[in-house]
């Protein structure tokens, strides 16, 4: 739980000074996604002096937009990528272990239509169990129809045999990232959002000394020396690696995964559905999360990417029509909550192929001829294991002293067990007492944000004066998560959320409009409307 003293550890003034009085740091890390805030973990773990800059809020790109799955990947071990599952089933236990008030074991069905479904995946989910070894969630096993209908709920009968449960993680993503910076701070590194980078600083030898950011709040531009950089930045990896060496050929191509959320009557269930081959060879989920259901996901390689990518009417078409034929209750686009679009940063490919789903999620490492270390690829679920592997070449280059990481037994800030998952405040793990207290002395801020919600105003205020939220899409899609879980709510709730954030933040009237109008333009582009040629869909 937090005091009032340790609360102060991530105010922005105070990180600020920390930026401000070190003359040169021994990692500075390059993107806040998981990716970022891994390798920033790993090197202040090791005693490293560490800072780390995001250019907009942590996890707001892929990490935050993802399947909510922490896994080993049952579609990876098909395509027989064993080193790789053994690796992500390896960190998920790790993760059960590290974040338990936010990463829980949760129990997957594939269902059965065909008289080899059961045997096929029942054998294939054994070796995933044997891949866990000792960190298993549990044990898969063989369901009868009558049990698979009964657990399922919504699930197809027609032709139904039974089914095949196993067990995976599941975890909120972007507030996992929050923890993540949290921890690093508390670790005595130096973490700031809404940072950028602008620009490499290296030597007469033309070898990486620093890089030169600026504040995008105030505008204030530095020079920030460090004996090493990363670029960690996921997608936008080739936009830092052009400001090292211009003209460089792409390192990666983006590849968007698209999510719908709908009600939980869709799937009213606590375990979760796995469609493990559909039209175009790809596995599909429905996921119970934060009592709504995410369905997903996609995988369609893109030109070019951005911080707000955007669904393409080919992938609705294809998650509504793939989970409608095997829910009773259909899914339709009126009973879209929200659709997010994440990008994947898969290696740019060689020829003119667009194929995705073949490509490896293993992560690389290389170093440039000016020292810059770049890490792409990989998955949530070993974000802290990239994280290792990248400061242990950082030592292998003769950058760093060697030093071993300690990251494998770390408790994540928050780290407390729970048994109740579906309790609203169980995220904030060790900190769920701070915000009851500050709700018993302020009464009002127990209020909800909205009828529809279950958020609360505490939790914005919060987010300001302890998870180094900024902004009103800070909070709302990356704290208490409502933009992902009911677009238009989100939309209803910005000017009280503006309205808190203003009174914690010092913000005047006139920051709260610009907040309000530019989140609600933002949050557009997560409702889904009426198909094109109906009735025209919000830009």
């Amino acid at each position: 739980m937090l005091d009032t003293e340790s609360e102060s550890l991530f105010r922005r003034d105070v990180l600020l000074k920390q930026l401000q009085g070190q003359s040169e740091w021994d990692l500075l890390v390059i993107g806040g996604g998981a990716t970022g805030l891994g390798v920033a973990l790993d090197g202040v773990s090791r005693g490293y002096k560490t800072l780390l800059l995001e250019q907009a809020d942590f996890a707001k790109g892929t990490s935050s937009r993802s399947t909510k799955l922490v896994h080993g990947g049952v579609r990876y071990l098909a395509q027989g990528d064993v080193g790789l599952v053994r690796e992500a089933l390896y960190e998920r236990g790790l993760l059960l272990q590290n974040a338990p008030h936010l990463v829980k074991n949760q129990d997957f069905i594939i269902p059965n239509y065909d008289w080899w479904g059961g045997p096929f995946y029942t054998i294939g989910l054994k070796v995933y169990d044997i891949l866990a070894g000792k960190l298993s969630l549990g044990a898969s096993r063989h369901l009868s129809k009558a049990e698979t209908l009964q657990r399922l709920g919504n699930i197809r009968p027609a032709g139904l045999r039974g089914g095949v449960l196993y067990h995976d993680g599941q975890f909120d993503d972007a507030r996992l990232a929050v923890n993540l910076a949290q921890t690093a701070i508390e670790q005595g590194g130096t973490v700031l959002n809404h940072f950028a980078v602008t620009g490499l600083l290296k030597n007469a030898q033309g070898r990486i000394r620093g890089v030169t950011a600026r504040d995008q709040e105030t505008g204030r531009t530095y020079a920030v020396a460090a004996k090493v950089v990363v670029n960690a930045t996921g997608v936008f990896v080739d936009d830092i690696l052009q400001l090292d060496t211009p003209g460089s050929r792409p390192l990666v191509r983006p590849s968007q995964g698209v999510h719908i959320v709908v009600d939980k009557s869709f799937l009213p269930s606590e375990e979760a559905l796995m469609i493990p081959k559909t039209e175009d060879g790809r596995v599909l989920f429905a996921v119970p999360w934060h009592g709504r259901v995410v369905l997903g996901t996609t995988d369609t390689p893109l030109r070019e990417h951005s911080l707000e990518p955007r669904a393409l009417e080919a992938e609705i078409d294809f998650i509504l029509r793939t989970a409608g034929q095997y829910l009773t209750k259909v899914p339709r686009r009126e009973d879209a909550l929200s659709v997010f679009a994440g990008l994947r940063p898969l290696a740019a490919p060689q020829g003119n192929s667009d194929a995705t789903k073949e490509i490896s999620r293993s992560h690389k490492i290389l170093v440039s001829k000016t020292g810059l270390l770049t890490i792409t690829g990989g998955k949530w679920t070993t974000y802290r294991r990239m994280g290792q592997d990248t400061v242990d070449r950082a030592i292998a280059e003769g950058k760093l002293p060697a030093a071993l990481s300690r990251t494998v037994n770390l408790p994540i800030h928050g780290a407390q067990p729970t048994t109740d998952y579906g309790a609203h405040l169980s995220v904030y793990g060790t900190d769920q007492a701070a915000l009851e207290q500050l709700m018993a002395q302020r009464p009002a801020l127990a209020l909800p944000l909205d009828t529809a919600l279950e958020f609360t105003r505490a939790e914005v205020v919060w987010a300001a004066r302890a998870e180094m939220a900024r902004t009103v899409e800070d909070v709302l899609a990356r704290r208490v998560r409502v933009l992902f879980l009911d677009a238009a709510a989100a939309m209803r709730v910005a000017p009280l959320v503006a309205a808190l954030l203003a009174e914690e933040l010092g913000q005047d009237a006139a920051w709260q409009t610009r907040q309000v109008t530019e989140f609600r333009e933002l949050a557009r582009g997560y409702l889904l409307t009426a198909a094109p040629g109906k009735e025209a869909a919000p830009s």
